[in-house]
């Protein structure tokens, strides 16, 4: 006899987001600094990349990466900030399971990719300050593309397995996410199976005092 309280199933169509509970009637005040800083973050990311890309001065490693870093800034807000204003203004708190994937998938990409960009922009500045007449030899341009190329490649591969194994798992508890974004965590918890390897951080997470070492290393080689 089957359990009439346990309905399972994969890949559910829809996930509710759920707002924040017993404020429904200020949505719309509560939304006006949301919409503000992402307004903010737009305007200022693309203010940096018109800057960049017209003054030919500031093409240099450090404004390569700060470059890099704003186009992260904006896909990673966008990935998740219009869902939120949506549930605010239109109570639009549905969003479809492959949907829910995606948004997962570059909230975790992004992240990951702009932690990578962090430790390079650190290490500019170390090259910089220690190596200051190597400096340009040494940040090349090919050099600020292989780097930008493995910080995309790691982010990529580090979130990939997050929504190819929630998309493989089944689902019976609820399709209710008490966020207002598809949250790594939140989503998993739903899951009717062993989730023990999204908890991991050995098995899919690099550290970032290992990328540090390996740059240096990388480096310190090349300007010898």
């Amino acid at each position: 006899m089957s359990d009439s309280n346990t309905t399972k199933f994969t890949n559910p169509s829809i996930f509710i987001l759920l707002d924040i509970p017993g404020l429904e009637l200020a949505h719309v005040w509560i939304s006006i600094p949301f919409c503000a800083m992402y307004i903010i973050v737009i305007l200022g990311n693309f203010t940096i990349l018109f800057i960049l890309k017209g003054e030919r001065s500031l093409h240099e490693s450090m404004y390569y990466f700060l470059c890099m870093l704003a186009i992260t800034d904006l896909v990673l807000s966008t990935s998740t900030m219009p869902k939120k204003l949506a549930i605010f203004w239109f109570n639009s708190n549905k969003i479809v399971f492959s949907a829910c994937l995606t948004q997962l998938y570059f909230a975790h990409c992004f992240s990951a990719i702009e932690s990578g960009i962090f430790v390079a922009m650190a290490v500019d500045r170390y090259v910089a300050i220690c190596h200051p007449l190597r400096h340009s030899t040494i940040l090349t341009n090919r050099m600020v593309a292989k780097i930008g190329l493995a910080m995309v490649l790691r982010g990529s591969m580090l979130a990939l397995p997050y929504p190819f194994l929630a998309r493989r798992w089944p689902y019976c508890r609820t399709s209710i996410i008490p966020h207002m974004h598809c949250e790594h965590m939140y989503v998993v918890n739903l899951a009717c199976a062993d989730i023990r390897i999204m908890l991991n951080p050995i098995i899919y997470g690099v550290r970032t005092k290992q990328i540090r070492d390996r740059l240096l290393l990388l480096f310190t080689h090349k300007g010898t």
